[in-house]
């Protein structure tokens, strides 16, 4: 078991190339949700079903809990000798501040852009965004549902921080490396979920990622989030998972089409439901496993690319949502191919995104708090605005360099 001494100086590249590969999944996902048929803010004129649907609800059966899952492993990374307090002051920086500034700067143009036809602009929507819930009203946290979660989960483990420290729960890590060995014994904590999901879906039956009525889908995201904290603390477990990785990329073809045969192999709605929601539960956790194989044996190595993706990969996330919609906003008013529409819209919508976080976040230390990134040390600060020199009004650079100095 990796200790804490020596977490630091292992870091584990594939998860950071794992996290990198889901939020562009997730870039890819809102420009798939542009066009197919779910209900969504801003809408292609003609929507599809079919091919794209079915692709849209395999992804979305297990890419976030992925996400959560290797949100634990980075926890365990991240968190090093930090008291409870300490991680948690890390992560209101990390965590709150972007939410509480995405839901003033990011969540508004992306309600507004839904009811455009009910203001005359959006600086007249901004002094009602408070009122009522969305969707009958306007107040929302849309796509950063994923970060308050994180949050409440970090305040969810604080208090057991210290017990994975202890002396028993090391002889308990042990005795978990020896068991993971077993081929697909991991499945385990698939009767976790199936638990939690017959005890809370009762009452909770949907997805809202309103936080409050929502408990059925959070035990959900706890459940992995806390799976990465335990697992992939573990070099010897990482490796059992690595050498079982084809057994779990086949488990996953058989109940990813266990899922979609469920419909049609049931009579009553019930059964199929069933049937649906143990299948999904057993496919989102072995695709997670079955990812963390592939990546383990194909993508732990160090890059330059990787290091520079992976500080940019949380101001993207933040910000790519309201550019895919602001873009398809406009893009729906001008005739053209569907096809070609796609084309534009994700080129642009990543240019667009990248080019946000380069020229406006990357190089200054306000907008990189509000982004959830570390402050850039002076020197490298200096660096980052000389980079930027031919592409900056001259009055801004002379002011910027005054700053460095």
């Amino acid at each position: 078991m990796l200790t804490y001494k020596t977490q630091k100086t292992e870091r584990q590249y594939f998860i950071d190339w794992l996290r990198i590969i889901l939020i562009l999944s997730v870039f890819l996902f809102h420009i798939g949700m542009f066009f197919n048929n779910w209900g969504w803010h801003v809408k292609n004129p003609t929507q599809y079903g079919g091919i794209l649907e079915n692709i849209m609800i395999f992804l979305s059966r297990w890419r976030m809990p992925l996400l959560f899952l290797i949100s634990g492993a980075g926890t365990y990374y991240a968190l090093g000798k930090r008291t409870p307090g300490k991680y948690l002051g890390e992560r209101f920086k990390r965590l709150m501040i972007p939410f509480l500034a995405g839901i003033f700067i990011l969540v508004p143009v992306q309600v507004y852009l839904e009811k455009a036809d009910q203001y005359s602009s959006l600086l007249s929507f901004y002094p009602q965004m408070f009122e009522g819930i969305y969707p009958e009203g306007n107040f929302s946290w849309h796509h950063l549902w994923f970060i308050l979660y994180l949050f409440v989960i970090s305040l969810f483990i604080a208090p057991f921080l210290k017990m994975f420290k202890s002396r028993g729960y090391q002889r308990f890590s042990i005795r978990l490396e020896r068991f993971a060995g077993r081929p697909l014994s991991l499945n385990i904590v698939v009767a976790i979920l199936i638990v939690s999901q017959l005890l809370l879906r009762p009452y909770f039956p949907d997805d809202t990622h309103a936080l409050f009525n929502d408990w059925a889908s959070m035990a959900l995201d706890i459940i992995f989030f806390v799976s990465g904290f335990m697992l992939l603390s573990s070099k010897k477990i990482i490796e059992s998972i690595r050498k079982q990785k084809k057994l779990f990329l086949m488990e996953a073809a058989v109940f990813t089409a266990a899922m979609f045969s469920s419909p049609h192999l049931f009579a009553d709605d019930s059964g199929a439901d069933l049937s649906w929601g143990i299948s999904s539960m057993f496919m989102a956790w072995s695709c997670a496993l079955a990812a963390i194989g592939y990546a383990k044996q194909y993508l732990n190595r160090d890059t330059r690319l990787r290091k520079a993706a992976n500080e940019a990969i949380y101001p993207f996330y933040l910000l790519h949502q309201p550019v895919i919609l602001l873009l398809g906003f406009f893009l729906i008013k001008v005739e053209m191919p569907d096809f070609m529409r796609f084309v534009i819209l994700t080129l642009s919508g990543f240019g667009i995104t990248l080019g946000f976080y380069w020229f406006l976040v990357r190089p200054f230390n306000i907008a990189r708090v509000i982004f959830g990134m570390k402050p850039l040390p002076r020197s490298e600060k200096a660096g980052n605005i000389e980079e930027n020199l031919q592409l900056m009004p001259q009055a801004v650079i002379e002011s910027e360099l005054r700053k460095a100095n």
